[in-house]
């Protein structure tokens, strides 16, 4: 228990994250609703802000995080995010309020790649796989409760209310990092940040990714598999509502059940985390989660279309935390960060394209018809992963796990 403390800290940290996320995404929502009529092409500009704010910030985002302290990185993107949040409900102004969202989102953007690598560094190896799939459950958990605490938020208060209840929340959560180790106390002084440094540390990442083909060609190919199931969920509503004919209640529970399936499957890893690898995992997760889109796409009713969500959420559970263990046990902590921040660049490029493509396609064509085209591509890519992860097999990392540049 005592080699538990660290890590179920860090939990409460993600838990805590992971629910005011919701709250900040639900409340921002109303509050832009709000202020411009009912501007549905308003609210849509805030979904924009965090792929643009990611484009920008992974560029440097790594850089700054191999070469900082991480601990301190965590606590002071909390404060920032905190600021700027509370600050949010005194604008009045929708430009104002996207340059807020999207400083907001470089914040996150740079957090998400240094809370792993702060993480890897946590735990020791045998801890890894239990703990991801712990913290696959406060995900799916935040799921639940994040809309339930933001609604019963509104019901005492206002959006406003809300946001500031979620900058204190970060505040709590930048308190609960201070209770964690300092894992870098030695950490020397980072070099002037300067363009040069970039160029280096892209080379740095191109050179890690040539030695170590295989395992970056499985980070990739995943990668892209997630990229395709975030792509689309874009068009989930619109083809519950529309195509299968749910009533806004029915998809709340078709929501709700899938969020229970991600807790199942969570549940499921961590009892079985000794006897699952991370290579089983992401093939059977990556394989059976395309399989679960595949049943959901040909639905005709509610009954399909929730036995397809169970079995996407259930597995998803699987490829989520088998991709967080692969990452940690394959990836040096040394270039974590710009490898992360690098290929981060390259995904969400390709979330921005895929999801405008995908869009467009369901008004040119039908929205059944995408995504059906889209499950056989997962389907097809998680082919790709386990072919990958075999290949990857036959190798091994060759990568120095300490570099001095």
């Amino acid at each position: 228990m005592k080699n538990w403390r660290a890590p179920v800290i860090m939990l409460m940290v993600i838990g805590i994250a992971n629910i005011g996320a919701w709250i900040y995404l639900i409340a921002m929502n109303l509050l832009v609703l709000k202020m411009t009529g009912g501007s549905a092409l308003a609210v849509a500009g805030l979904y924009l802000m965090h792929p643009a704010a990611a484009l920008l910030t992974n560029l440097w985002g790594g850089t700054l995080i191999d070469r900082m302290n991480k601990r301190r990185i965590l606590v002071a993107l909390d404060v920032f995010r905190a600021v700027l949040i509370g600050a949010l409900p005194f604008f009045t102004s929708l430009p104002a309020i996207y340059l807020m969202v999207f400083l907001i989102g470089m914040g996150s953007s740079i957090f998400q790649p240094a809370s792993t690598t702060y993480i890897t560094m946590l735990l020791n190896p045998s801890q890894r796989k239990r703990f991801n799939s712990f913290r696959s459950l406060m995900d799916s958990g935040a799921f639940l409760i994040g809309p339930a605490v933001a609604g019963l938020l509104f019901l005492i208060g206002t959006p406003s209310f809300a946001l500031y209840i979620n900058a204190a929340a970060l505040l709590i959560s930048a308190l609960l990092t201070l209770l964690l180790p300092n894992l870098e106390k030695g950490h020397p002084a980072s070099e002037l940040f300067a363009f040069r440094l970039l160029l280096v540390d892209w080379q740095i990442v191109k050179e890690f990714s040539h030695q170590n083909l295989n395992v970056m060609a499985v980070y990739f190919v995943f990668s892209s598999f997630l990229v395709m199931t975030a792509a689309l969920d874009s068009l989930e509503a619109a083809f519950s509502i529309t195509v299968l004919g749910l009533s806004e209640q029915q998809y709340g529970l078709l929501v709700s059940l899938a969020g229970l399936g991600i807790i199942a499957g969570s549940i499921v890893v961590w009892i079985g985390a000794d006897q699952f690898s991370a290579a089983f995992l992401m093939a059977s997760g990556a394989v059976l989660t395309a399989v679960g889109y595949l049943i959901y796409a040909v639905s005709t009713g509610f009954e399909g279309a929730a036995s397809g969500f169970l079995v996407l959420a259930f597995f998803l559970a699987f490829a989520n935390t088998g991709f967080q263990t692969y990452i940690q046990d394959n990836i040096p902590v040394a270039v974590m960060g710009r490898v992360i921040s690098v290929y981060g660049l390259l995904e969400a490029v390709f979330l921005i394209v895929l999801t405008v493509l995908a869009g467009v396609a369901a008004e040119l064509f039908s929205i059944r018809l995408v995504i059906i085209c889209g499950s056989m591509g997962m389907l097809c890519i998680s082919a790709l992963v386990v072919y990958a992860l075999v290949d990857k097999g036959r190798a091994k990392l060759d990568y120095p796990t300490e570099i001095n540049r």
